[in-house]
């Protein structure tokens, strides 16, 4: 038998002093196939995690798992971590996800990644992005790597996912495995992991939060006793070995599992006798099995043989045995050669790849540490150099040679710039920033040449942007500082630069320098587009020193603008946008609005942003066009579901869509997207606006459902109090602050805020209740102390709201002022005329709430017959709005005139969601998959909003669920 025989075999042998473990193991896999001691259960999935030192056995562990798993008819998903290939995005990723396409045609690819295919694809390496492509964020990239998991969960359960050395895991991989963790129970998979938890990198806090993951404390293997390690060596050597040798054997490798095996066999092989007398030799022998012993070893197996181990240390895990052999300058038979004497020195194994090529791996990732660590600096950045172009020469592209990039000294080679620049487009094309700003951050070092400076600078600028935004800002300043830059990159600077001063607050700045590059600017096209952008971000500054003068000149300019480009209908947006904020009639607002969509306008350019798009689409909220809103909210979820932006746009677009369904009135859907729309913000960062959007909006949901405490403890969470944006967002966070103290009764605190917001709002002629009604809640806290201003305050609210003209705003400001007015009948009238608007309006919830002011208006003053029907309507609208606190209101009204409520249609506890109520009905019609699919297409509306709140349950896309419905 051969020595690699040999090891393989010993391998196999029983695995001493991890019965615990095995047990475990064992239990876990069978829980997950449905198998117990008492028979059949319901699978279970769940979480694994082991530690210890290197060479404590955790592969060998985990190996013996994938044994059982795949005896019990498993799929098992494998994967280990390279201390070479950490830097390398979805490393992991690949190694798990590979083999299951590797034998597919791209069509079938196609076919099972559906929607998914650009977005995920070249996070795992089937296939290049097009060139031209919207890069995805990451979290869309790490939501698309659930779905595929997710699927092949589902198709080829059960599933085992293993990983070893996670602690050398690449961040991205880690990122994705770290979250998806949680899910493993409800898929019924189960995931192990092995790491060294010494050294989990400090940036690594999910992978320690993972290995103890519900307070659980990992599998710790500990070394192996005295008695284990006998066992070993007489198997080994003889089994009359002595006790003494057997105990030194113990006492040099501390027990650890893989040096006593090394040693083991390193004896066997020198003919050692386990005698007490031949302790020393046992001493020189264990020096050869790490360390400086090992690479005194590989060296007496020539220099030829030292250099193929060398090349195999710099390349890493899992290469064909060619590129080992062009970067160790050796030809084929010396490279054969090479690779039997580390076979037969167990330092190399030959295995073979997923796409059939034969490639070469350490024995152990401790062997490949040392070799790596004993080349010579000199050479180690030589071989770099020799395996970047190897692996481009063989078609791996720039990506996989980049690592090997990072390591080279910088020596201004335009080649090793142009390769770097390369890798990083792929990175981000496969939502690896991070991975992206590494290679231009080192392609700046090395340096490029002075005419391909200034475009190196805006590709980093542009992936700091949202990573780190100040850095941003001085390397696009920088670049704008090049003198070889030309005219369309500068633009191309401009732009990115005055996003990145918006975004870190420094929104004069940001006006500011488009007012001066448009002042440079030859051409008339360049001129109005940078006027568009200066427009945008003036439109969202608190601090804006004249935001009338600003109105006006965005009029003049929408006057004479037909919308032929795209700087043109974003100005024509914004005008539309104004004209709403500043309460100007409803039909003018439309006009613009609509002129500003003939044409297109995305969602996804990534040069205008999305912030004109949804400003449009909220404009026509304000206009009492909801209906028309969500038809927009929903086209920019489409698009950028698709692009895989699962990020900081996505939050946005699902907190105004919940606005939507706030203003229409159905408030249980409202919280339910406004949540999620929060959920995404939370995850990306905190005090970003989009998380300001979702706070200021479930606060107002919740105030209407009645919820004050659980809108106050929102408030707390996220310190609203603590201070509010210099951007302006919707709803007012100042004037939803003062609404949720009145709300709790600190009427005086309540009053100073809306105050100062209100004061705030009409200097920038912000002047519309429909978009802050600040004047209404400001009416309320004054009639606790002082009705006539009340009155007046209220009274104004109506004159701007009737200047507006939507009838939503009118019947809500009417409404306040009757609950001002000095009488009875008169309140009584104005509540008439609110209820009228508001059943033209689409405001559904402010329609109940006024039903059952008027009601009681009416009842105050004698009119029993109308208040009762008064009541009724209310409380049936409160209760389908979702408005709990109102509905109990309306009940406590009809008792008190001595009134019993009807029997409703809606339950009184609970309002179903469009969701639910499709749900139930397809149940109780007893319909299979294919008929729901049949019976959804009958109302579009209906399934458009199921399925936008299925997306985010399942986190899946139209392709998965044309899947799972067989559509």
């Amino acid at each position: 038998m051969s020595q690699v025989g040999e090891a393989r075999l010993w391998a196999s042998q029983p695995l001493l002093e991890r019965e615990s473990e095995i047990l475990a193991i064992q239990r876990a896999v069978d829980e997950l196939c449905g198998i117990s001691a008492a028979g059949t259960v319901a699978r279970r999935g769940g979480v694994m995690t082991f530690a210890g030192s290197a060479g404590i056995g955790k592969t060998t562990l985990l190996a013996e798992a994938r044994r059982h798993a795949a005896e019990r008819g498993c799929t098992v998903l494998f994967a280990r971590g390279g201390e070479q290939e950490k830097q390398v995005p979805f490393h992991v990723m690949r190694q798990l996800i590979q083999p299951r396409f590797a034998a597919m045609s791209e069509e079938a690819r196609r076919d099972v990644l559906g929607n998914w295919y650009d977005i995920v694809a070249p996070a795992l390496g089937l296939t290049a992005a097009p060139k031209g492509q919207t890069p995805p964020d990451p979290q869309g990239v790490r939501d698309g790597l659930d779905w595929v998991v997710t699927h092949l969960a589902v198709r080829n359960a059960p599933v085992v996912l293993v990983l070893d050395d996670a602690h050398w895991a690449d961040a991205e991989s880690l990122a994705w495995l770290t979250a998806f963790a949680a899910r493993a129970e409800e898929l019924a998979m189960l995931i192990m992991v092995a790491c060294r938890p010494d050294e989990i990198p400090a940036d690594a806090a999910s992978l320690r939060a993972l290995m103890g993951r519900q307070g659980t404390r990992p599998h710790e293997l500990a070394p192996l006793s005295t008695s284990a390690v006998a066992r070993i060596v007489r198997e080994a050597l003889d089994e009359n070995a002595d006790d003494v040798f057997c105990r030194e054997c113990w006492a040099i490798t501390g027990g650890n599992p893989f040096e006593v095996v090394e040693l083991a066999m390193k004896g066997r092989d020198q003919g050692l006798k386990p005698l007490q007398d031949n302790i020393p030799q046992l001493r020189d022998l264990a020096s050869a099995v790490k360390g400086s012993g090992l690479i005194d070893r590989l060296e007496q197996l020539g220099p030829s043989t030292l250099r193929f181990a060398w090349a195999a240390a710099v390349l890493g895990t899992a290469v064909p045995i060619s590129i080992v052999g062009g970067v160790s300058a050796l030809g084929e038979a010396q490279a054969a050669e090479a690779i039997e004497r580390l076979r037969a020195a167990r330092v190399l194994t030959v295995l073979t790849s997923v796409r059939r090529q034969e490639v070469v791996e350490f024995f152990h990732p401790l062997i490949a540490t040392a070799v790596y660590r004993s080349i010579p600096p000199g050479v180690r950045v030589a071989m770099h150099g020799m395996a970047a172009r190897a692996l481009l020469d063989d078609g791996h592209g720039a990506a996989a040679a980049a690592r090997h990039l990072l390591e080279m000294h910088p020596e201004g080679d335009p080649w090793v710039v142009q390769q770097l620049r390369r890798a990083a487009r792929d990175s981000f094309s496969a939502g690896a920033p991070d991975a992206a700003r590494r290679y231009l951050a080192r392609a700046l070092r090395e340096p490029p040449e002075a005419e391909d400076r200034a475009e190196v600078l805006f590709e980093l600028g542009s992936a700091n942007l949202l990573h780190d935004p100040t850095t941003t800002i001085n390397q696009l300043r920088t670049a704008l500082e090049e003198p070889d830059s030309d005219q369309e990159l500068r633009e191309a600077i401009t732009y990115r630069l005055a996003q990145a001063l918006a975004h870190t607050g420094q929104l004069a700045e940001a006006a500011s320098l488009l007012h001066e590059e448009a002042g440079r600017a030859t051409s008339s096209r360049t001129r109005l587009r940078m006027q568009a952008e200066q427009f945008k971000w003036n439109a969202v500054r608190v601090d804006e020193e004249n935001s009338p003068a600003r109105s006006r000149l965005l009029a003049q300019f929408a006057r004479r603008l037909t919308g032929r480009g795209l700087p043109e209908r974003h100005i024509l947006g914004l005008r539309a946008w104004d004209a709403a904020m500043r309460g100007e009639p409803v039909a003018t607002a439309l006009e613009y609005a609509e002129q500003a969509l003939d044409g297109g306008m995305s969602w996804t350019d990534q040069d205008f942003g999305f912030e004109v798009p949804a400003s449009v689409a909220v404009t026509f909220m304000y206009c009492d066009q909801p209906g028309r809103a969500e038809e927009l909210f929903n086209t920019g979820i489409v698009e950028f579901e698709s692009k895989g932006w699962r990020g900081a746009h996505l939050s946005f677009v699902y907190t105004l869509l919940g606005y939507v369904r706030y203003r229409r009135g159905r408030l249980a859907e409202a919280e339910d997207f406004v949540r999620n729309g929060l959920q995404i913000a939370d995850r990306i960062g905190h005090g970003i606006p989009a998380q300001w959007y979702a706070i200021g909006t479930l606060i107002e949901t919740l105030l209407a459902r009645g919820n004050v405490a659980e809108a106050e403890k929102v408030a707390r969470t996220y310190k609203l109090a603590d201070g509010f944006p210099k951007a302006v967002v919707y709803p007012d966070p100042q004037a939803v602050w003062g609404k949720l103290l009145l709300a709790q009764g600190r009427i005086e605190e309540a009053e100073r805020h809306l105050v100062a917001a209100g004061r705030r709002l009409d200097l920038r002629g912000t002047r519309n209740p429909s978009w802050s009604p600040w004047q209404l809640d400001l009416a309320l806290a004054q009639l606790t102390h002082a009705p006539d201003q009340a009155r007046a305050t209220a009274a104004e609210a109506v004159a701007r709201a009737r200047a507006f003209g939507a009838s939503g705003v009118i019947g809500h400001a009417l409404r306040v002022a009757a609950a001002t007015a000095a009488d009875t009948s008169q309140a009584a009238l104005q509540l008439e005329e609110s209820v009228t608007h508001l059943g033209q309006s689409p405001a559904a919830y402010e329609l109940a709430h006024a039903l059952v002011d008027h009601g009681t208006a009416l009842h105050a003053i004698g009119d029993t017959h109308r208040a009762a029907v008064q009541l009724y309507r209310g409380l049936e609208t409160a209760v389908a709005c979702g408005a709990d606190a109102l509905a109990d209101r309306a009940r406590g009204q009809l008792a008190s005139a001595g009134l019993r409520p009807r029997r409703l249609h809606t339950s009184e506890h609970e309002t179903l969601t469009v969701a639910e109520n499709t749900a139930a009905r397809h149940a109780a019609l007893g319909l299979d998959n294919t008929a729901i699919a049949r019976e959804m297409r009958r109302d579009v509306q209906e399934v458009s909003e199921l399925l936008s709140a299925v997306f985010m349950k399942v986190g899946t896309d139209r392709a998965g669920l044309r899947q799972i419905f067989g559509a």
